[in-house]
């Protein structure tokens, strides 16, 4: 992968050694744009793993325009020392669209091959994202909303912490507590159903 930051490893190297946080590296970096590599290095593992485990193969280049559009963004960085939220806020809008693009292209063939389609945009969505996670994951997930989903999958894939989430999705703390556990709950009652289904 090009990085557009661009520049020579030995500047990134200085600054991640120098510089403890992400914020002071982001700072850095409006001055010196190679330094900004210094955060991809931090981040990409997580982020991509995130945007693969949502978007299958093309996750990976979500995962990429993350960090650019972070880059392009970065002098509007809030400043805080973790700066994995924020990524994890700018991926999950860009899979938001990935998916979208995604279930119009489904529906115009649908439409094209002379089949119905009825569905709502959501549901649309739910499907796109639930192909890519394998049925008996996208059962459970399917019976989420797509707020519950993300804030779950942010805690589950992006191993975030609810202030994290929060501060990724751009709601309250309580809001991200309240989703997870609505998100769990049903994840627990389908799993229950499907062992008492397994049992007879």
């Amino acid at each position: 992968m090009r990085e557009p930051w661009g520049g020579d490893r030995s500047s990134r190297d200085m600054h991640a050694s120098q510089t403890s946080t992400d914020a002071a590296v982001i700072r850095a970096s409006r001055l010196d744009p190679a330094v900004f590599g210094v955060v991809f290095d931090r981040h990409w593992v997580r982020i991509h793993r995130y945007c693969v485990v949502r978007a299958g193969p093309p996750g990976e280049d979500v995962a990429a325009e993350t960090f650019r559009v972070a880059f392009d963004r970065r002098s509007d960085y809030d400043g805080r020392d973790d700066a994995a939220p924020w990524l994890y806020g700018i991926a999950t809008n860009l899979l938001r669209n990935w998916f979208r693009s995604a279930s119009r292209g489904e529906r115009a063939l649908r439409r094209s091959a002379g089949h119905p389609v009825g569905d709502e945009l959501e549901d649309a969505l739910e499907r796109a994202e639930a192909q890519r996670m394998g049925p008996e994951l996208a059962a459970v997930l399917g019976r989420l909303t797509a707020d519950e989903r993300e804030a779950l999958l942010l805690h589950a894939c992006g191993e975030l912490t609810y202030d994290q989430i929060a501060r990724a999705t751009g709601v309250p703390i309580g809001t991200v507590r309240s989703r997870i556990h609505r998100a769990r709950t049903r994840v627990r009652a389908h799993l229950d159903t499907l062992e008492l289904t397994h049992d007879h």
